[in-house]
């Protein structure tokens, strides 16, 4: 069974960057797709970024794109999304999710296996 464990969100202030681990353990990242998405109270969970099981595509939702990049790294069963140029809207918990598929969705019910979330909060 595929556990996912994220890791490095905190507290920033506007403009500044932040790297969001996602940790794998039970089987190897690279049969699967990854995507991060974002929680903030009374909105439902919205897909921020994605990149494929082989890593030959990614997606960025309209809100991130040109700041946020995601990649990972099959060796250390880790994957990664780089936060920058940080805006306060972009406050919230953050989840990694896998799909044993080499696509990208976009709906949080198109994803099997999540993590608990770390939190991440921007503000001056």
């Amino acid at each position: 069974q595929l556990q996912l464990v994220e890791s490095g969100g905190g507290s920033v202030q506007p403009g500044g960057s932040l790297r969001l681990s996602c940790s794998a353990s039970g089987k190897n990242l690279v049969a699967y797709t990854i995507g991060w998405f974002r929680q903030t109270p009374g909105k439902a969970r919205e897909g921020i970024s994605c990149i494929t099981a082989s890593a030959d595509e990614t997606i960025h939702s309209n809100s991130v794109q040109g700041r946020f990049s995601i990649s990972k790294d099959n060796a250390k069963n880790t994957a990664y999304l780089q936060m920058n140029s940080l805006r306060p809207e972009d406050s919230g918990i953050y989840y990694c999710a896998a799909r044993a598929y080499d696509y990208c969705a976009v709906l949080p019910t198109d994803y099997q296996h999540w993590g608990q979330g770390t939190q991440v909060t921007v503000s001056a």
